[in-house]
């Protein structure tokens, strides 16, 4: 039982978070949490880095420089599981267009924007590269779909030389997400993606007459041990009946977000990493949480069971995305509802949000000219943002409590891949998570799966 549950709970999971990274319009730093927004982690650019004069303020310029070219009328192929167009719905977004509108013009080509249903995706991707026949110019891809098979192939072109502007391309896409062997495959603008966290009940805190648990953060503070200090806190019996009816956690499978939470990954290139110390830290994390009972037991529901759990008002934490809020708020209008950063792992130095299948855009190496398709997808959304910072005005409307907001905004600074069943079909990993639930010891479960563990990752790597 526990095997289909928690299945079909990692699977829904990561649907969610696919579509809410990868769904609204193409615009740059609109604030908005779009499939070609990627909120940064990469470095400053400053004029000391940059090599620009740090006595006048004057900066290196990142962008690639003014390039003429004419494609012809050629009608550029964009593909995606979703309308990639971009819509005129704010400020940002319009200067967008009327820089599409105006390369189209100097560079005369056509734009088409393709979609693909999700579920075929994929396949059709693939079958379509093999037969050298790419459905597109620039196609949306996620990382366990292309890499490492397709790249080994020769099927995608490498963009990393392509895309310097630090502006526009965010870094860590390029050159850690989409990388492979010293190059990278894939390129993104705008937001990283959600900002992953705890959302708390501030009415059942105040209630249970619990210290605000935003000290916490406050007070650097914010760990696993003080995280499940206050999950026991709240588990109570506040009728004296002899049983629970308050909860501190609405679910204990946080192995995801453990593992970003601590720096840490199941797999590290091509090899097993379960002995890791920082991995072997997420998973005592997770073993505690279970042999000390500090999640909401199940009471036989599905992936959404932690969710409806926090809805009913009666559990203070809830792991989820910012995302989520807007939904929170509509079922529970009456609660008043924080949101903190998921705490910190012992190995880690910051707070740290996950992404399971990071995506991002590809040339097929059968296109021409992938310089000048960069180029103009930099020249796109290269922008003055009226925002003060990405993500803004969705921020804003998520969160009236500044506390909350700054929160969120800290928890998406740093996102970090923690790659498991995606990438690799045949891992045991629904398994290997049931048996650390289940409370059996942690070096039993890795010493059982990290052969199996392995073994799924070399008929991927084709070792």
């Amino acid at each position: 039982m526990w095997k289909r549950k928690t299945m079909l709970l990692f699977c829904s999971l990561i649907l969610v978070l696919m579509a809410a990274c990868s769904s609204g319009s193409n615009g740059g730093n609109n604030g908005n949490d779009t499939g070609n927004h990627v909120e940064g982690t990469t470095a400053p650019t400053n004029a000391t880095e940059s090599g620009g004069d740090e006595s006048t303020g004057e900066e290196e310029v990142t962008g690639t420089p003014e390039m003429d070219f004419d494609m012809g009328g050629r009608t550029i192929k964009w593909v995606s599981w979703y309308d990639e167009s971009i819509k005129e719905d704010n400020p940002d977004n319009i200067k967008m267009k009327e820089n599409l509108d105006a390369l189209m013009k100097k560079h005369n080509f056509k734009i088409e924007y393709v979609v693909v249903d999700y579920g075929e995706f994929q396949q059709k991707v693939s079958a379509s590269l093999l037969a050298g026949e790419p459905l597109g110019d620039i196609i949306r891809v996620a990382r366990p779909w292309m890499i490492p098979g397709l790249v080994k192939q020769g099927m995608f072109t490498p963009v990393d030389e392509f895309t310097k502007n630090e502006k526009v391309f965010i870094q860590q896409y390029t050159n850690e997400y989409a990388l492979f062997e010293g190059r990278g495959y894939g390129f993104r603008a705008g937001i990283n993606g959600a900002s992953q966290g705890v959302f708390y009940n501030r009415t059942l805190m105040n209630q249970l007459g619990m210290k605000p648990l935003q000290q916490y953060v406050n007070e650097e503070n914010w760990n696993w041990d003080t995280f499940i200090q206050v999950a026991k806190e709240a588990n109570k019996d506040t009728n004296n009946d002899g049983k629970l009816d308050t909860w501190g956690l609405a679910g204990a499978s946080i192995l995801v977000q453990a593992l970003a939470a601590n720096e840490a990954n199941l797999i590290a290139e091509d090899k097993q990493n379960l002995e890791d110390p920082k991995t072997l830290e997420a998973l005592h994390f997770l073993s505690r949480l279970a042999t000390e009972s500090v999640g909401r037991p199940t009471e036989g529901g599905d992936w959404t069971e932690p969710g409806q759990f926090f809805r009913q008002g009666n559990t203070l934490m809830f792991a989820s995305a910012d995302y989520e809020m807007e939904n929170l708020k509509k079922d529970m209008p009456d609660i008043d509802i924080g949101f903190l950063p998921f705490p910190k792992g012992p190995s880690a130095t910051q707070y740290q949000s996950f992404n399971t299948i990071p995506n991002y855009l590809t040339i097929p190496s059968a296109v021409e000219n992938p310089e000048q398709l960069v180029y103009i997808y930099e020249k796109i959304n290269d922008i003055e943002s009226i925002y003060d910072y990405p993500k803004q005005s969705r921020f804003e409307t998520l969160f009236s409590n500044e506390d909350d907001l700054n929160n969120a905004k800290v928890a998406g600074e740093s996102i970090r891949i923690v790659e498991e069943v995606n990438g690799y079909p045949t891992m045991p990993y629904y398994e290997f998570i049931g048996e650390l639930l289940e409370g059996i010891s942690v070096s039993t479960v890795v010493e059982k799966y990290k052969e199996p563990f392995q073994a799924a990752i070399d008929e991927v790597w084709q070792k």
